[in-house]
């Protein structure tokens, strides 16, 4: 079993994995939500990145320990540990944050504290509207910035594209910082569709493999061992890179030529979404 999707930790698993794992017990969990602006969600407790989990994302805990969360996220099935302060009771998002990012203010206010900085594609419940502001559990969001969960995006790429110029960060997944499968993951998502969160697990689950020399169009992915990018259009990537170090432009015959002479190896798999 993958352990990034498996909710077993040999303390305790999933009540749905009892037979197949050992654990001291087993349980169905409890639901939860994460309110911190972004989290970090953990190999082990204290221990390396795997992803992040931005606000608003439900999750399910199945244990609680020395200030650690053990947790499965909703949106993608991964696994790991997260703060406790990160967690709050599960709540009903209704929105999402459509653009790059925004802040949550104190007020109906521009010139008021800001609460949080909030992300693309955060989750928010929203409660009410004082003129161009929607009221948030997080606080007053500019309502331009938000977008109702049943509408989704159309345009995945177009989505990713607003990231453009983030800095690159290993196992990132907001504005802050991210990286090749989080750039894909949240295009996806934000367009209502189901989307793993590495790079390996999106090259097994995303799209139909296209043969070589068929010619590439927006919104293909193109799969390394180890790294993904979209098709921004028949000449051009945009991916999260360590190159560049940010999610960036890049034309994809210099894309090609420098990975493999890096020693990356050659493109695993082009994909086209179904539909697309």
């Amino acid at each position: 079993m993958d352990r990034r999707l498996t909710p077993a930790n040999g303390r305790v698993a999933d009540a749905q994995l009892q037979g197949q794992v050992e654990a001291q017990y087993f349980t169905q969990g409890e639901p939860a939500t994460v309110r911190a602006d972004v989290a970090d969600l953990l190999k082990a407790p204290a221990g390396a990145r795997d992803r992040q989990l931005t606000h608003g994302a439900a999750v399910t805990v199945y244990e609680r320990h020395e200030g650690w969360a053990f947790v499965q996220a909703q949106a993608d099935g991964f696994v790991g540990y997260l703060s406790e302060e990160a967690l709050g009771p599960r709540t009903a998002p209704t929105h999402r944050v459509a653009t790059r990012a925004t802040h949550a203010y104190a007020g109906a206010n521009l010139k008021t504290p800001e609460r949080a900085f909030l992300t693309l594609g955060a989750r928010l419940c929203v409660t009410g509207q004082s003129g161009s502001f929607l009221e948030t559990e997080a606080g007053f969001v500019p309502a331009g910035h938000l977008l109702p969960l049943d509408r989704p995006d159309p345009d995945p790429v177009a989505v990713s594209e607003r990231l453009l110029g983030t800095p690159y960060l290993w196992g990132g997944n907001s504005a802050m910082g991210i990286d090749c499968s989080g750039l894909v993951q949240a295009g996806l998502l934000a367009c209502g569709i189901d989307c793993p969160g590495d790079s390996d697990l999106q090259e097994r689950a995303l799209g139909t493999t296209l043969a070589p020399g068929i010619a590439p169009k927006r919104g293909d992915l193109f799969f390394w061992k180890g790294h993904v990018a979209w098709v921004a259009d028949e000449t051009t990537l945009l991916h999260a890179n360590a190159h560049h170090m940010a999610v960036a432009y890049e034309p994809i015959a210099d894309a090609l030529t420098r990975i493999e002479t890096q020693g990356d190896g050659p493109v695993t798999r082009h994909a086209r979404l179904t539909g697309a």
